[in-house]
């Protein structure tokens, strides 16, 4: 079994907890008990990209198929001034049908991982893999410290869950709600336990893939202007890598029946330290309006990158402040701009309760292939359904679909199967 050293990881959180444990009164630790939770989510997932109008021609296609078992807990906090207490996390994959020809899904990590060396040494997918983690917190008042292994969901980091096992970091994070409709938020990772790997390493910069750094610090906050507005300013450092800047505005408001929303985003990044990405320039723009009428939503959105350099950021991350980030494609190229259409239905109001579904397409253009124009498009259908009773209650399906093309890429088509459950345990 291929096994990370956060089970380690996990001992070390623990001794201050159990040190804690030792000495304070057995019934401080009531409410640690009784407001603690955890779950199991089994994720079977099937995964195939075909690769062969791309322009990555050694490999005809990408298909895989595993299983997952997500353990995740939480504890609840101890009686006093700083209540304590602790979240876990433990991981297990199984392969279940794989070859060396068709590996590379980022689902289950490659044998060559073991060995360290690159993929072409040794191309097969490893049978099992395991993963663990546990981070300490400590409450006071409204404020919140986590310090151990993190699954941050913030503009500038928000951990990936593409995958069948998630991306987590290990730093220390620190969340202050004290004044009225102002949240705060400051932190550092240093480490990253990436989605197609087992065990820690450095943090990959996207785009940038040869470049890593061990050190990314934050710090920024959302403001609740009014009910219907709020703001948020935010900026981060991926040490000897990139300095990022984010401002960020929402506002909803009610129409009649209709519910509508909108979100623009600017996020400035550029070199910082030893420039170990080189010279960057990213200045992007971006913004997303939706409209809601009963099961229905609309969305359209635009992005525009004006710099010259393609955008980095953490490798695996979602990026909620890039509105054209897709499931596949990011239209986040230098000079790229590109527009997004996507249409959401519920079928509860058709007589299909547990039934969703969305389709989108993204078009961008306006960057450089080879020193030619270039373009790209994606579209995407994604098809959900949730067992509403029975011995299956809560039983999801989902079917991703893909097809994209470009003058970068070539064409591509996948599709991703992806069955799930999730069983409380208490």
């Amino acid at each position: 079994m291929k096994s990370s050293s956060y089970g380690a990881g996990f001992a070390r959180s623990a001794k201050p907890l159990a040190l804690l444990f030792g000495l304070a009164p057995l019934g401080a630790h009531a409410a640690f008990f009784d407001d603690a939770k955890a779950n199991v989510t089994l994720r079977n997932f099937y995964y195939n990209h075909d690769l062969r109008d791309s322009t990555k021609p050694a490999q005809s296609k990408l298909e895989e198929w595993a299983q997952g078992f997500i353990l995740k807990g939480e504890s609840g906090y101890t009686e006093g001034t700083i209540g304590v207490g602790v979240d876990f996390y433990a991981g297990l994959g199984l392969k279940l049908d794989s070859s060396p020809s068709r590996s590379g899904s980022a689902l289950l990590p490659g044998a060559y991982d073991r060995a360290g060396g690159p993929r072409n040494a040794d191309p097969r997918s490893v049978d099992q893999f395991s993963e663990a983690t546990a981070a300490v917190k400590l409450r006071y008042s409204k404020s919140e410290l986590k310090v151990g292994g993190l699954f941050p969901k913030i503009p500038l980091v928000s951990s990936g869950d593409a995958r069948l096992l998630p991306q987590f970091f290990e730093g220390a994070m620190l969340d202050v709600k004290e004044i009225d409709n102002l949240d705060l938020s400051l932190g550092q990772m240093r480490q990253v336990n990436q989605r197609e790997f087992a065990g820690a390493r450095d943090i990959q910069v996207g785009n940038y893939y040869s470049v890593f750094s061990d050190r990314f610090d934050y710090l920024g906050g959302t403001w609740r202007i009014t009910p219907q507005w709020s703001a948020g300013l935010w900026g981060g450092r991926l040490e000897d890598v990139y300095q990022q800047n984010l401002a960020t505005v929402t506002h909803t408001r009610k129409l009649g029946d209709w519910n509508l929303s909108g979100t623009l985003n600017y996020l400035d990044t550029g070199e910082s330290g030893a420039e170990k990405a080189g010279k960057l320039d990213s200045r992007m723009s971006s913004g997303m309006v939706s409209a809601n009428l009963g099961p229905q939503t609309f969305r359209l959105g635009y992005q525009y990158n004006a710099g010259d350099s393609a955008l980095p950021f953490i490798h695996d991350t979602d990026l909620p402040a890039a509105a054209n980030a897709v499931q596949v494609l990011r239209f986040d190229r230098a000079q790229e701009r590109s527009w997004q259409a996507r249409y959401d239905l519920d079928f509860a109001a058709l007589g299909v309760p547990g039934l969703s579904a969305f389709a989108r397409y993204v078009k961008g253009d306006n960057f450089k292939v080879a020193g030619e124009d270039g373009s790209e498009w994606e579209r995407n259908i994604d098809i959900t359904y949730v067992v509403q009773s029975g011995p299956l209650k809560n039983l999801a399906l989902r079917w991703r679909n893909v097809q994209l093309q470009g003058d970068a890429t070539g064409r591509r088509d996948e599709n991703r199967v992806i069955l799930a459950y999730t069983l409380p345990l208490f």
